[in-house]
Formats: structure tokens, C-alpha cells, sequence
């Protein structure tokens, strides 16, 4: 294994990779967000878990880019636990299925239809331009 002042390199088998799923109003008692995530490091699985959100969202659009900032707060935890074991991760790979969430967390610009989502949620458009992150769409079937 070879590290360079602690840094991730890809040769260290140590990938930190996140996938992402979230369904919108399947819960008809209360029409909460149900997502699910599972984060890799190498091959091994170190994090799985459903969730269910704290809010009931208008849309589909808005339900998939809260879980996706959950989500991502999640994976920005792992990697400053890593920092402590001297890993230093860029560049975080996350795979979701919604490509209308992913475009409204890679566009640094705020609309008028995404400005009533709670300001705790876009942070992740932070971590996406510092380059933190970045974001896949992968297919449900996936």
C-alpha cells in the first residue's frame, strides 16, 4: 500500500464510493421521503441504511434532492472520520437516480422553484464546487 503524506491515491484499494436511492411518497400514512444509501471503501461496505425523511415534500423533484443533501452529509461524515486515519478524499464519487436532483445540486445558481427547500439543504452545492463530491446518475435498475 502507498501513500504519499497521507493522501488517497488510487492505489491504496481505499475508493470511498456512495450509492444512492430515495422514493418519493410511498408511505400513503404520511407521505414521507424514504431513501436508502450504502458507502463502499474498497470493496468492503462500511455504511448502509433507509431512512425515513423528517418532511413531506410537494414533489419528486424536491423529495430526491433533500435525500440526496441527507445523503451527502452522510459520505462528508465518513470522510472526515478517514481524515483522522490520514485518508484525504476529493472527488467522492456518489451515484443517484435522479437526474433532476443532481442538476439542481451542480447549478450554483438559485431559482425561484428551489427556494422554498430549507437553506441546511444546499450545502451539497457547496461540496460539488469545492469538488468533494461529484455526481452520477445511475439507472434504478442499477
Amino acid at each position: 500500500m502507498r501513500r504519499c503524506r497521507g493522501e488517497y491515491t488510487k492505489d491504496t484499494g481505499f475508493e470511498l464510493i456512495a450509492y444512492l436511492d430515495a422514493d418519493h411518497a410511498w408511505c400513503h400514512d404520511d407521505w414521507k421521503i424514504t431513501s436508502g444509501g450504502i458507502q463502499y471503501l474498497g470493496d468492503k461496505l462500511v455504511s448502509w441504511s433507509p431512512k425515513k425523511q423528517d418532511c413531506t415534500a410537494m414533489s419528486t423533484a424536491k423529495a430526491e434532492y433533500i435525500s440526496l443533501s441527507a445523503w451527502c452529509a452522510q459520505v462528508i461524515w465518513l470522510r472526515t472520520q478517514l481524515l483522522d486515519y490520514g485518508y484525504r478524499y476529493t472527488k467522492i464519487p456518489m451515484y443517484y437516480d435522479s437526474k433532476s436532483a443532481i442538476a439542481v445540486s451542480c447549478n450554483p445558481v438559485q431559482y425561484s422553484r428551489t427556494k422554498h427547500i430549507n437553506i441546511r439543504n444546499h450545502f451539497i452545492k457547496k461540496h460539488v464546487e469545492k469538488g468533494t463530491i461529484e455526481l452520477y446518475f445511475v439507472g434504478t435498475e442499477y
